[in-house]
């Protein structure tokens, strides 16, 4: 996952627990769930970014393990 893509994650998630807080703090139950939302999507997003990282090093490891056969 690139650096720019973690950054985005991070912040998606931070402004989603800040809508969470002020939600249940106001008693706005739509902005806290928009919040968990938030929250959700940034975690979904680093997940498939992770996986798109370990399929990346498995088909390097592929073709290193190739080219020296």
């Amino acid at each position: 996952m690139g650096l720019g893509d973690k950054i985005e994650n991070a912040g998606q998630d931070a402004s989603g627990r800040l809508k969470e807080a002020a939600g249940a703090v106001t008693g706005n139950e739509d902005l806290k769930a928009e919040g968990k939302l938030d929250q959700v999507a940034a975690s979904a997003k680093d997940a498939v970014e992770d996986v798109k990282d370990k399929i990346g090093e498995g088909i390097e490891a592929l073709k290193d393990k190739l080219s020296k056969d």
